[in-house]
């Protein structure tokens, strides 16, 4: 699913970054939340970003995010590898970011 790499208005993990989005009264986007931050602080180089949908619709257009939580698997670059809506499971989250580096 590589798609070309964007300019993000924040900064990239080295090796990865977990985008997710959230909205404010998400109950699964605070779980999501905890899940992504403990594989950020667990795997080198990588950077969890949480951006409010509400806040950024623009870019929630641009992506095609139709619920929350939402979460993107960027590369080193920028570009986005994989999607998933819902709350992910930490092993799924490891298991893509082993698919991300190979790509």
């Amino acid at each position: 699913m590589t798609e070309r790499p964007r300019a993000w208005e924040f900064e990239l993990g080295e090796r990865a970054t977990l985008l997710q989005f959230s909205s404010a009264f998400c109950a699964p986007c605070r779980a999501t939340r905890r899940v992504l931050e403990e594989v950020a602080g667990m795997v080198d180089g990588v950077r969890h970003i949480e951006i409010d949908a509400e806040d950024h619709l623009d870019l929630v257009r641009e992506l095609g995010v139709l619920k929350t939580p939402t979460v993107f698997v960027l590369d080193g670059a920028g570009a986005i590898v994989q999607r998933a809506s819902g709350q992910p499971r930490k092993a799924d989250v490891i298991a893509a970011l082993g698919r991300s580096s190979t790509m």
